[in-house]
C-alpha cells in the first residue's frame, strides 16, 4: 500500500542527496522520510474517517453498549483479531488508537488492538512460515493474539481513563458536543464536513510534532544501532536472558517483517526460540518512538503502566516458548 512512499524516499535519499546505500545516515534518513509520510497519511485518513463515524454514532451509546452488555471478554479478542489484519508497526497503529479512543471505545479494548497490531499481520505470518514452519507460526500467532487480549483486559481492570492527557479529554468533550449539535440539527453530511475538517486539523496540529520527534528517534536507531549489538546478552545459559532481551529490545525500532530475519540469525546461533521471540516482541510491540507518540495522548504514568504490563506478558510468553519448544 505504501510502496510508492518507499520509492519516493529512495529517490530523494539516493538520487537527489546522492547518499550511498547502506550508510548509517542514508538508512536513518530514508526511514525517517518513509515513516513520516506514511504515518501522517494514516493520521489524516483515520482521524477524518472517525470524525464522520463519530458524528453519526453517539459516543455515549457506544460506551453504554460495551459496558452494559456482557460480552465475556470477546470485545478484547475482537480488537486483537482486528489488529492481526492491520499491517502496521507500533507507531503506525497509534493513529487508529487515537481514533478508537475518540470514538468512545473503552481504553482496554483499544490497548488490545494497539498491542496485537504490530506483532501479528499477514506479511509477518508469511515470513514466519518460511523461516520457522507452520507449527511455530501457529504458536506465535496464538500467543500474539492472547497477549493482546489478556493485556487489554488487565489494563481495562486498572481503570486508567483518568491518566489520559487533557488534550484527549478535550477532544472527547468536543466530540460529544459536536454530536449533540449534529443530532439536534439533523445536519447532512455535507453540512457536517467543515466542522469535522476543522477538528481533524486541530488534532493533527496537536500531534504532528510528537510524530516527527518519535520517527526521528526511530530513524536514528534504525540507522545507527548495529543489528548484532544485543546478541551477547541472550546466551542460552543466562537464566535472565528473556527479560534482558525484552528490555534491550525497547531502544530498537522495526516492524515484524523487518526483525524476522534477525530472529532467524539469533536462533541459528543457538539462542533459545523463546528468548529470540521475546526480543522480537519487544522490538515490535515496545519502542521509544511509540512512547514518544503516545506521550500526546497518555500521561507518563499511563505509558509506564502500559509498557510494564506488556513487558511482563512478553517475558512470560518467552519463558513459556522456551519450555514447550
Amino acid at each position: 500500500m505504501f510502496d510508492w512512499v518507499q520509492h519516493l524516499a529512495d529517490w530523494f535519499v539516493y538520487n537527489v542527496l546522492k547518499l550511498g546505500q547502506g550508510e548509517h545516515l542514508s538508512e536513518a534518513l530514508n526511514f525517517f522520510i518513509y515513516d513520516t509520510i506514511k504515518i501522517l497519511i494514516l493520521l489524516f485518513v483515520v482521524i477524518f474517517f472517525m470524525g464522520i463515524v463519530n458524528s453519526y454514532f453517539p459516543i455515549d451509546k457506544v460506551k453504554n453498549y460495551l459496558s452494559r452488555n456482557k460480552l465475556y471478554g470477546s470485545e478484547y479478542l475482537m480488537a486483537s483479531l482486528f489488529g492481526t489484519v492491520t499491517p502496521f508497526c507500533s507507531c503506525s497503529s497509534v493513529p487508529l488508537f487515537i481514533g478508537f479512543v475518540s470514538g468512545g471505545i473503552p481504553l482496554g479494548v483499544t490497548f488490545a488492538f494497539l498491542i496485537t497490531s504490530p506483532l501479528v499481520n499477514e506479511v509477518a505470518v508469511g515470513l514466519f512460515i518460511g523461516l520457522f514452519g507452520v507449527k511455530m507460526t501457529l504458536i506465535y500467532v496464538f500467543s500474539g493474539i492472547l497477549l493482546g487480549t489478556i493485556s487489554g483486559m488487565v489494563l481495562q481492570k486498572l481503570k486508567l481513563e483518568s491518566y489520559l492527557t487533557p488534550w484527549v479529554k478535550d477532544i472527547l468533550a468536543n466530540a460529544q458536543k459536536e454530536q449533540d449539535a449534529f443530532i439536534a440539527d439533523k445536519s447532512s453530511l455535507r453540512a457536517r464536513l467543515p466542522i469535522i475538517w476543522a477538528e481533524v486539523l486541530k488534532i493533527l496540529k496537536g500531534i504532528v510534532p510528537y510524530v516527527i520527534v518519535g520517527i526521528a528517534i526511530g530513524g536514528l536507531m534504525h540507522g545507527y544501532i548495529p543489528k548484532g549489538f544485543f546478541e551477547k546478552y541472550m546466551a542460552k545459559d543466562n537464566l535472565f536472558a528473556v527479560p534482558i532481551a525484552t528490555i534491550l529490545a525497547v531502544p530498537m525500532y522495526s516492524n515484524a517483517s523487518g526483525i524476522l530475519p534477525v530472529i532467524q540469525v539469533l536462533v541459528s546461533k543457538g539462542i533459545p526460540i523463546g528468548t529470540a521471540i521475546a526480543f522480537m516482541m519487544g522490538v515490535v510491540g515496545l519502542s521509544l518512538p511509540e512512547a514518544m507518540l503516545l506521550k500526546k495522548v497518555m500521561t507518563l504514568k499511563l505509558i509506564g503502566i502500559f509498557f510494564g504490563v506488556v513487558t511482563l506478558c512478553i517475558i512470560i510468553s518467552g519463558y513459556i516458548f522456551n519450555i514447550i519448544l
